[in-house]
């Protein structure tokens, strides 16, 4: 790999792993809800679960797919009735009261598994691998996991630490209702790419 493509792909990492989406906002309302150190699992899956992934799709992964162009299809329509359920989920979260009585944080294996719905992580898992992995050897596609995996997990915890800062201000039931509401909009509204393309 080039310095040039380290430097280009360092910064598709980066772009794509800060700007909001799926992982983003769910953190920052599991920050604001549970606080960072109990959304550590959280952040952890999503970042360890995401190079798991870009692993497998570099690996091959991919081929499935196109030699079975309706699984395009399913995928799409697992991740928007998951994404749809975890907006609703987050939307009808307890206030503060009710969370610290039986409310969890998503787990970190819930949050590896989410990676294979996230519409927006298999975006960059297939864009990371097309675009960056010349000649699609081992070695560029571990290099590629490794520089991802460096900057997922600062990129997804500054969300997580959003979330917990917000969380000092959400001491009001009303408020944190207000909020969850919010994400829940926000995480179906990060759903228009995937229902109407481009």
């Amino acid at each position: 790999m080039t310095y040039d493509i380290f430097l280009a792909l360092s910064l598709f990492a980066f772009v794509s792993s800060i700007t909001p989406g799926p992982n983003n906002l769910m953190l920052m309302a599991s920050g604001a809800n549970f606080g960072f150190r109990r959304s550590l699992p959280h952040m952890l899956g999503v970042a360890l679960g995401f190079v798991f992934m870009l692993l497998l799709v570099g690996a091959g992964l991919v081929q499935v797919f196109d030699a079975y162009p309706v699984s395009y299809g399913v995928l799409k329509t697992l991740s928007v009735v998951y994404l749809l359920w975890l907006a609703w989920k987050i939307a009808n979260a307890a206030p503060l009261q009710g969370q610290e009585a039986g409310g969890q944080p998503m787990s970190f294996l819930q949050a590896a598994g989410f990676q294979w719905v996230n519409p927006k992580a298999w975006a960059m898992a297939l864009t990371a691998i097309s675009a960056y992995t010349p000649g699609q050897t081992y070695q560029s596609i571990a290099l590629v996991g490794l520089i991802f995996g460096a900057i997922n997990l600062p990129s997804v915890g500054s969300w997580t630490v959003i979330g917990q800062q917000m969380g000092r201000i959400l001491t009001n039931p009303r408020r944190l209702v207000l909020f969850n509401r919010g994400m829940a909009g926000l995480l179906v509204a990060s759903l228009y790419p995937v229902l109407w393309p481009g």
